[in-house]
């Protein structure tokens, strides 16, 4: 699931920041207010919506209701656009220049710039998916869809009769713990490292 998570993630976030950076609609501005205003709400106010939205299209207690409302994050969206906004538009003017269509200059131009980024979204996803609780808790009942942040908790709680062994909850969440700060520290460089790419003179 967290592998699904993010690389979705990864490919609408880059997508929506493209559009919204570079593509001229009607609306555009009212959704990127939209998608601010998204960040700013506490994401337990949102629970019950979610909840409801998960029932009515009857994807409650599935992969589907699992995956599908965390496809989409609305920091990632927010942090790719203004990443294309920082690129200077003569990049892809030049492209233009040399003949490349709109596929290819969104491609081999802009994609190879926002690698960065990129990774940086990918290991935020990561992160968020696999820590990921309180969607999980509305999403899903069934224990053949508990997931390892579902079991941590009911562990530490005391659900599973193992309410004073203290080592077991604590080697429970290093365990959980190490795959994330693993991908980090192979990444770690990669992150935000805005120095790639160059304008072309």
């Amino acid at each position: 699931m967290t592998l699904f998570v993010t690389a979705g993630r990864v490919f609408f976030d880059y997508l929506a920041g493209y559009a919204l950076s570079r593509l001229r609609f009607p609306g555009r501005n009212l959704i990127y207010v939209v998608l601010v205003g998204v960040m700013s709400v506490p994401t337990v106010v949102l629970l019950i919506p979610k909840f409801l939205i998960i029932k009515y299209l009857g994807i409650y207690d599935t992969y589907a209701g699992m995956i599908l409302p965390l496809l989409v994050d609305a920091s990632g969206v927010f942090i790719m656009r203004n990443f294309f906004e920082s690129v200077p538009r003569s990049v892809e003017e030049q492209a233009k220049i040399d003949r490349a269509g709109t596929f290819r200059i969104f491609w081999s131009v802009v994609l190879p710039m926002a690698r960065p980024t990129i990774v940086t979204i990918a290991i935020l996803s990561f992160q968020g998916s696999w820590n990921e609780l309180s969607h999980f808790i509305i999403s899903t009942q069934s224990p053949a869809l508990t997931t390892l942040t579902k079991g941590v908790a009911a562990l530490a709680s005391g659900q599973l009769s193992q309410g004073n062994q203290y080592s077991l909850k604590l080697a429970a969440a290093v365990i959980m713990t190490l795959p994330v700060a693993i991908v980090f520290f192979i990444f770690r460089k990669r992150i935000m490292n805005v120095s790639e790419g160059a304008v072309k003179d």
